[in-house]
């Protein structure tokens, strides 16, 4: 319809004139992923070719003799580098959906399309009422920062449950728990996306649900094959990683005539020799007192937002990567894809510790596996990419840790109104009088 002077009404292309500006606001970073997705496949399918070791060659050696040993019905009880819970056999057993692939190559595609459906929901969930694409941005450059390792790990499999697990929170705690519970049994950690749930009837109905759901996976993995717990001895007798917190103390220590060394134990290089067991149980120790501050935190908490969930759930995973033992490159996917699920929500202010976790990312490039052989040695270049990386996650976790009591403990504390002051009845009645 035209208006009396024949021109088009403003109403009219109102709607028209909103969706072109989506598609022009999204054209960028759509472009980017692509391009940085296009530069990942061809490294891991060989076709660029990263300095140091090829870290593509897990799935083909590790994986896929994994996957041999549970088509026939049992999980891997000899193998002390199966250290996941039972129900990571699904992501292992996967490439089986794309059979006209090879193991490498389908398991690639596979990593690829969950890398896709994280970015989809981001982008979904960033053009919401009370959302931003700041979450979709961290996406988009975290991955790739990572290298090649982002999609020769099962690890992004993972964090695509508990990025979905998180954006369904605010909605559908159920949701949460399912997933949740679910990731659990993929990795363990997802089981601390339930850290910041509102307390009442959403803590009941994502904790209940996640425990029916980690639950009834358990005892489906433990009735369809054996040795669905073997991981757990396994992961007990784990050491100091080389590229854990507590590792820098040995690096240091080699230049002062320490008479350990470091070489392949349990699937990863670590440092065996005296006085490792000490510093692994301080490392255990350290983990322990960081989840009494998270449960002390849950006790004093007195605020929830709709970013609460997005935001403990990255601090509490912050605080069991930084604290732990061994820190693989592919456990900071899990940490960028929280991170992008909290600066999705614009009541989030998670926003420095996102920001270093990405540069932390970057320089685990520089440590795995470009100049990885500069940190087995523990030589100064070497200690100086791990002092960079731990340095950038502590200040990462202390900066959460910080934001996450101020504005749920300290900030509503502050904010309840002072109480009237008591009028003095006897000096009411003296100034009527008068």
């Amino acid at each position: 319809m035209t208006g009396v002077l024949g021109a088009p009404r403003a109403g009219g292309n109102s709607g028209t004139t909103r969706v072109t500006n989506g598609i022009t606001r999204l054209r960028l970073p759509l472009a980017l992923w692509a391009l940085t997705r296009v530069v990942l496949l061809l490294c891991v399918f060989k076709v660029v070719t990263v300095p140091g070791p090829d870290v593509t060659s897990d799935i083909e050696v590790i994986y896929q003799g994994w996957y041999e040993i549970l088509r026939t019905g049992t999980y891997p009880l000899s193998d002390v580098t199966w250290q996941y819970p039972p129900g990571a056999a699904l992501a292992i057993l996967s490439p089986a959906l794309l059979p006209f692939l090879g193991y490498s190559s389908a398991f690639f595609v596979l990593a690829f399309l969950c890398d896709a459906v994280v970015f989809g929901l981001l982008l979904y969930t960033g053009r919401r009422p009370g959302r931003a694409l700041r979450g979709a941005w961290i996406w988009i450059a975290g991955v790739p920062l990572l290298g090649p390792t982002a999609y020769a790990r099962y690890d992004l499999m993972v964090t695509a449950v508990a990025v979905t697990a998180l954006l369904a929170a605010p909605r559908h705690p159920r949701v949460l728990g399912a997933l949740a519970g679910f990731g659990a049994m993929l990795k363990v950690w997802p089981v601390l996306l339930l850290a910041g749930t509102p307390r009442g009837r959403a803590t009941f109905r994502s904790w209940s649900t996640a425990a029916g759901a980690a639950a009834g996976l358990l005892l489906l993995c433990t009735l369809a094959a054996p040795g669905a717990l073997a991981f757990l001895s396994f992961q007990r007798d784990r050491g100091t990683e080389v590229e854990s917190l507590g590792a820098l103390v040995f690096h240091v220590a080699r230049h002062f005539g320490w008479e350990g060394e470091a070489r392949m134990n349990y699937g990863s290089i670590e440092f065996l020799g005296p006085y490792v067991s000490t510093v692994s149980t301080a490392a255990m120790v350290l983990t322990v007192a960081a989840f009494g501050w998270l449960l002390l935190w849950r006790i004093r908490a007195r605020s929830f937002t709709t970013a609460t969930p997005a935001d403990a759930a990255f601090v509490a995973v912050l605080l069991f990567t930084t604290t732990s033992r061994v820190i693989s490159p592919q456990y900071m996917i899990w940490l960028v894809g929280l991170a992008a699920v909290c600066l999705a929500y614009r009541a989030s202010r998670m926003r420095r510790p996102a920001h270093l976790v990405v540069w932390a990312t970057a320089v685990t490039q520089f440590e795995f596996p470009v100049w990885f052989s500069h940190v087995t040695d523990s030589d100064p270049l070497g200690i100086a990419l791990l002092v960079v990386r731990n340095g950038l996650l502590v200040a990462a976790t202390l900066s959460a840790c910080r934001i996450l009591w101020r504005q749920t403990v300290v900030e509503p504390r502050l904010a309840v109104p002072a109480l009237p002051v008591q009028a003095d009845p006897d000096r009411e009645k003296t100034m009527s009088a008068s």
